[in-house]
């Protein structure tokens, strides 16, 4: 198995990096935004109301 940031084996301690380095740089770029998953936008006016739900 490599480490996904360096590509370098991993180190069962910091599986799946190789590092601490590199689990430190994954996770700054999961707190920064830099890793998204996409999403499609839709506007949730255009949805009828549940029959179950009441009118705002």
């Amino acid at each position: 198995m490599t480490c996904p940031i360096c590509k370098k084996q991993t180190v069962r301690d910091h599986r799946p990096f190789c590092s601490q380095r590199c689990a430190d740089l994954d996770l700054g770029r999961w707190m920064t935004g830099a890793y998204t998953i996409p999403v499609n936008e839709t506007d949730d006016d255009d949805r009828p109301a549940r029959p179950d739900t009441a009118p705002e």
